[in-house]
């Protein structure tokens, strides 16, 4: 308790100085540019209030929390497969790490599930599409891809192959599916590898991916264990993109096999 008392006021200085730009920003405009007074300026600012605290007391428990959960976990999980690595003079089987793949994909999953950020941008996709872009549909299209990104990631750091080999083909395949995509789902879909990678995702896969690297002889941490978010990030693209393509064709097969039934 004590040092949760002592690390919240440095965590709402934090959170004061880093969002008073965007705070300036938006009523220099609104005041200036617009020439209109802020609406519900009470309402706004017990938000504000609201907003500040609430990141504060999330950066407090990223902290004291979830980044000693995540390296626990990594550490626990690799521990018997680093140890038969050293007895056998340092060489690593992927095949030992099959529980980690497995808790890379699924942590990756539930956390993509409750990011904040994600949730608005895929509340407000539903709205302004009309119901064509289905809410649950887009954060579950994302959080597979996150699942199946992160556990690619710990596969990479395990085996120790190079990481722009992963994102080259990762980008190869988004832009392939970009040009067979809707235009109207694109800017969503890259969007999507954007808001995935915020304030729950990253600070879980982060401290797995760094003490996933450190418990494995040889791996540097700086750049295995930050080189999981880039797979958090690119691959949310191609699942949104292929969920696109495959509903898209799903709804003209849907259409056509209508117009055949109609037909005399």
């Amino acid at each position: 308790m004590l040092s949760f008392l002592n690390t919240l006021p440095s965590a709402l200085l934090s959170t004061l100085l880093d969002v008073a730009p965007i705070v300036a920003v938006l009523t220099l405009f609104q005041v200036f540019v617009l020439r209109r007074p802020l609406p519900n300026l009470r309402r706004t600012v017990a938000g504000l209030v609201c907003v500040l605290l609430g990141l504060a007391l999330f950066l407090v428990g990223l902290e004291n929390a979830l980044f000693p959960i995540g390296e626990t976990m990594a550490y626990q999980l690799t521990a018997h497969a680093a140890a038969g690595a050293q007895e056998a003079a340092g060489a690593v089987d992927w095949r030992d790490y099959l529980m980690v793949y497995l808790f890379g994909a699924a942590i990756g999953f539930a956390t993509t599930v409750a990011e904040p950020s994600l949730i608005a941008v895929a509340i407000k996709a539903e709205e302004v599409s009309g119901g064509t872009v289905n809410a649950w549909g887009l954060r579950i299209a994302v959080a597979v891809g996150v699942a199946v990104g992160v556990s690619l990631g710990c596969f990479r750091i395990v085996t120790g192959t190079p990481l722009p080999w992963y994102i080259i083909v990762a980008y190869v395949i988004v832009i392939v599916q970009t040009f067979r995509s809707s235009r109207t789902i694109i800017p969503l879909a890259y969007d999507s590898g954007g808001v995935t990678t915020s304030t729950v995702t990253v600070p879980v896969v982060a401290a797995l991916g760094l003490g996933l690297a450190s418990s494995i002889p040889g791996r540097n941490p700086l750049i295995d264990g930050f080189g999981l978010i880039a797979f958090a990030s690119v691959f949310p693209i191609m699942t949104v993109l292929g969920y696109a393509i495959v509903a898209s064709w799903w709804g003209n097969r849907k259409a056509a096999s209508g117009r055949e039934g109609a037909e005399p």
